[in-house]
């Protein structure tokens, strides 16, 4: 994780972490695991996670991907793309939702959310 993209995790999420580090540490172990189990690119990755994150309506997982992804030099017309394209398999609403919140980490050049 980038530097600026690690400033903007949730205080719940950082504070979990804090208070279960064996838990963690052993999601981050599967996180890698998963990660290197194929010959997807990093880039790749993001933008497989920026569609689950999607279809599950995930504010914080869309978020969290968009600004990961412009982070590691996606670049926000391909962050923009990959958002709509959720339209037919995860609905407009979902979309539309998904699409709001990608803007707003754009506009703003950093996205953070408590």
């Amino acid at each position: 994780m980038t530097g600026s993209s690690r400033n903007y995790l949730p205080r719940v999420y950082r504070d979990f972490r804090a208070e279960n580090p064996g838990i963690a540490e052993a999601y981050d172990a599967l996180g890698d695991a998963c990660r290197q189990a194929g010959p997807l690119s990093q880039r790749e990755q993001r933008l497989v996670k920026l569609g689950i994150a999607i279809g599950l309506s995930s504010e914080g997982g869309v978020r969290s991907h968009v600004r990961r992804g412009r982070d590691e030099g996606i670049a926000p017309e391909e962050l923009l793309h990959a958002v709509t394209i959720a339209v037919p398999t995860a609905g407009f609403p979902a979309t539309a939702a998904a699409y709001r919140w990608a803007r707003e980490v754009l506009d703003s050049g950093d996205g953070g959310t408590e």
